[in-house]
């Protein structure tokens, strides 16, 4: 899941709405139903720490969730209003073993790209701020992109002007902008269809768009497992996000029980500990279910993450530690946007 190009429209209402969000941030007036909101848990989702618009990028600019020094600017305010806290905490206190702090949160990230290792690990350890990666543990040390990234990719490569979409219409573009929104409608079509007709159709990118892709180029846009180890060792915790990235709800259950235990297996076998978490892939309201929470529960995860709107109160985490909240962070946010993103009321948003 990302932010829709669409939503970010500088239309004079959406101007209108900066201008009231930054008066509001200036005057601290963000933190209105602070109180209301103390005993919830805030959990923060980002993808990538990066900036999309520098020279050279050619993957997927929507997952990108902030650029280095934003994402900087992003932990010193939560340091500042919230308490964060570990995924061992959390699973402490749904044990009964501990009490969670008021204003509690997580950092979370998922997929597992490199850029968490080159750009947001250090800003992390300097402040001694613990966080969660949720690793799609196929994508690790491989050369098989995410179809998002290959398809930005193609994109950006293409000498050509036209495709034609999986259900035959054809699409054309005179311009980047309009080779953007092409790009970001097939992305979306794509997502759509059934998982192994999307991986069919996309195995066939390349070759559409005349593009030639350098053996290894997308091994290098994920973590290693070197890379890994060493986060692990100072203060940075990893989960499941399944093995292919699936949506869940769109393959069979014996698929995605598959999914979601062979990460977790690939993930200790690897770092030689128990893995606690589990982030749903697109994590939105078609994309897991009771029976998709029942498979993570007895893959041996003892909480799940979705991507419906913050934060869960922690009556509601306790009830079922496996439907946790979190809120989606993209690089178009402003610092005033941010704050109100962490603002209890953000759980009220439409979607």
């Amino acid at each position: 899941m990302y932010l829709n190009n669409n939503s970010a429209n500088c239309t004079w209402r959406s101007l209108a709405r900066n201008k009231l969000l930054n008066f509001a941030y200036q005057f601290g007036l963000e933190r209105a139903g602070r109180f209301i909101f103390k005993n919830y848990l805030t959990v923060l989702n980002y993808h990538r720490i990066d900036d999309p618009n520098r020279h050279g990028f050619d993957s997927f600019k929507p997952n990108v969730s902030a650029r280095r020094e934003d994402f900087a600017q992003q932990m010193d305010y939560l340091m500042r209003w919230f308490k964060v806290v570990s995924i061992q905490e959390i699973v402490r206190w749904l044990d009964g073993k501990s009490i969670l702090p008021s204003h509690a949160a997580l950092i979370t990230f998922d997929d597992g790209y490199a850029d968490n290792f080159l750009n947001a690990y250090p800003i992390l350890k300097e402040r001694n701020l613990p966080a969660v990666v949720f690793l799609t543990s196929g994508h690790i040390q491989n050369d098989a992109p995410f179809y998002w990234d290959l398809v930005a990719y193609c994109f950006y490569h293409t000498p050509q002007d036209t495709i034609i979409f999986p259900d035959g219409h054809q699409e054309h573009w005179n311009n980047k902008t309009e080779k953007d929104r092409v790009s970001s409608n097939l992305i979306e079509k794509l997502k759509i269809l059934p998982d192994d007709e999307k991986t069919a159709w996309i195995a066939r990118l390349p070759e559409l768009l005349n593009v030639s892709i350098q053996k290894g180029y997308f091994k290098s846009l994920m973590m290693n497992w070197d890379q890994i180890r060493e986060m692990n060792k100072n203060g940075i915790d990893f989960g499941g996000h399944t093995i292919n990235h699936p949506i869940l709800t769109r393959v069979s259950l014996r698929r995605a029980e598959d999914e979601i235990a062979g990460s977790r297996t690939r993930i200790e076998d690897e770092l030689g500990k128990p893995i606690l978490g589990f982030a749903y892939p697109n994590g939105g309201k078609a994309d897991f279910n009771q029976e998709i929470e029942h498979l993570t529960a007895n893959s041996g995860y003892r909480v799940a993450f979705t991507l419906l709107n913050g934060p869960t109160s922690f009556g509601e985490a306790m009830q079922n530690p496996y439907a946790i909240r979190r809120v989606f962070i993209s690089h178009k946010h402003t610092l005033a946007q941010f704050s109100f993103l962490v603002n209890g009321f953000n759980r009220y948003r439409p979607s």
